[in-house]
């Protein structure tokens, strides 16, 4: 316990959990090492400070250490960036550069965000961890070095492997020890030693008294959950110092500075449950509209019966049951049914075809017996006003245009 305490105070480390002496003991015990150790946890609970710990405790402490956020990196150069490229390589690539796993050879490199790397360039660090060989972008040249990999992620990577976007054998390549990071929240009595360290420095920096917090304030600090966890501390103590003019800050001040929702964290949803949800939605959509189908299949067989029945009150019957069914509520009592405002007509057997998905408009061509009371209608309608077609058209209901057409349409010589 000596070593860590001698740890933090070194590396400026806040803290007496015991989830984080764990940590902190673990990193020391592996450090003399050559392993590669994976270091995961939320954001911003200070996972980059454990690499250089690692690094500095090692054999490898005279050697380069060289950071590398690989989710800043765009896809298109991150095998330049770790491996390196030859000129001419790609457009842009007018001298040969030498990638980071060349430089740092006999040092150390921490991969942060490593679970966003792209899956062909997971292909590349695993070669590099199984034999130390790697190859320049746009080179068939086998190179070798001698690099320790130290990575870190806030990503589940179990989950990220089971959705295929992180390699299992690299996983477990790079996870042969893995020191896990507690989430802030689950540190409550380290919050407010860390929320003093970051208001003595930010007195220093700004030059103005240290504030500090009554108990009330110390109390609601403990009880926020803290979703951008250390980083999320450093701000706000970083607000406090710089625009309050009282330095004594009490529970009413702080809670200005907090998000209005005690629990600043998302709501947690089980995948499985997540997915078994969607999956019944799903199957209720489905069978309302396998029920809105066989509706409107039972509605043109209906049709099809009435222009080939003569029964309009069995027809009759039928439609009320069906309308009933589709709206799942009585025909309200002034509203009509279609057949009861029309007049019983007599049309020829039209073929019904069962393979339609949905209901099809039908149109039927206009019968000859009104294409003759048409044409009298206009004849007379242009006797009566002299040949003025325009009014014609008035006392027919139609445009002028229309009637000009039906003219044109039967031929008449006016």
């Amino acid at each position: 316990m000596d070593n860590v305490q001698n740890i933090k105070q070194r590396f400026g480390i806040i803290g007496n959990d015991p989830q984080l002496n764990f940590a902190l003991g673990k990193a020391l015990r592996v450090a003399p090492t050559e392993i590669s150790v994976l270091i995961t946890g939320e954001s911003g609970v200070g996972k980059e400070v454990f690499p250089r710990i690692i690094h500095q405790l090692s054999n490898r402490k005279h050697g380069k250490f060289i950071a590398v956020n690989c989710g800043a990196i765009p896809e298109g150069t991150i095998d330049s960036e770790l491996f390196g490229h030859e000129k001419g390589a790609f457009t842009g690539a007018t001298q040969t550069r030498n990638g980071y796993f060349e430089v740092a050879h006999g040092g150390t490199i921490f991969l942060d965000e490593v679970g966003e790397l792209p899956l062909a360039t997971q292909v590349r660090l695993l070669r590099v961890l199984e034999n130390g060989e790697f190859m320049k972008v746009g080179s068939s040249k086998v190179q070798k070095t001698d690099v320790r990999v130290v990575a870190a992620t806030n990503v589940k990577m179990m989950e990220a492997i089971q959705k295929n976007k992180f390699r299992e054998d690299l996983y477990y390549r790079l996870s042969t020890v893995e020191i896990n990071l507690p989430p802030l929240r689950e540190r409550k009595e380290d919050i407010h030693l860390l929320f003093r360290k970051f208001a003595a420095d930010f007195a220093q920096k700004y030059r103005m008294p240290t504030v500090r917090l009554d108990d009330q304030a110390q109390s609601l600090l403990e009880q926020q959950q803290w979703a951008g966890n250390i980083r999320q501390l450093r701000n706000i103590a970083e607000q406090l110092s710089v625009l309050e003019q009282e330095r004594d800050i009490t529970a009413a001040i702080l809670r200005h500075y907090l998000p209005a929702s005690k629990s600043n964290l998302p709501a947690v949803i089980n995948a499985k449950e997540s997915s078994s949800d969607f999956g019944s939605e799903r199957e209720i959509l489905y069978k309302v509209l396998f029920d809105m189908k066989a509706d409107l299949n039972d509605l043109k067989k209906l049709t099809h019966e009435l222009m080939n029945t003569s029964n309009m009150d069995q027809a009759k019957a039928q439609h009320e049951g069906l309308i009933q069914k589709i709206y799942g509520e009585e025909k309200p009592a002034e509203e009509a049914l279609p057949f009861e405002s029309s007049p019983e007509i007599t049309r020829e057997p039209v073929a019904y075809n069962d393979n339609f998905d949905y209901a099809e408009e039908v149109q039927e061509a206009e019968t000859l017996s009104l294409q003759d009371k048409e044409l009298e209608l206009i004849v007379k309608a242009l006797e009566r006003n002299k040949g003025r077609r325009k009014a014609a058209a008035a006392e027919l209901g139609i445009s002028e245009r229309t009637l000009y057409r039906k003219i044109k349409q039967f031929d008449l010589d006016l």
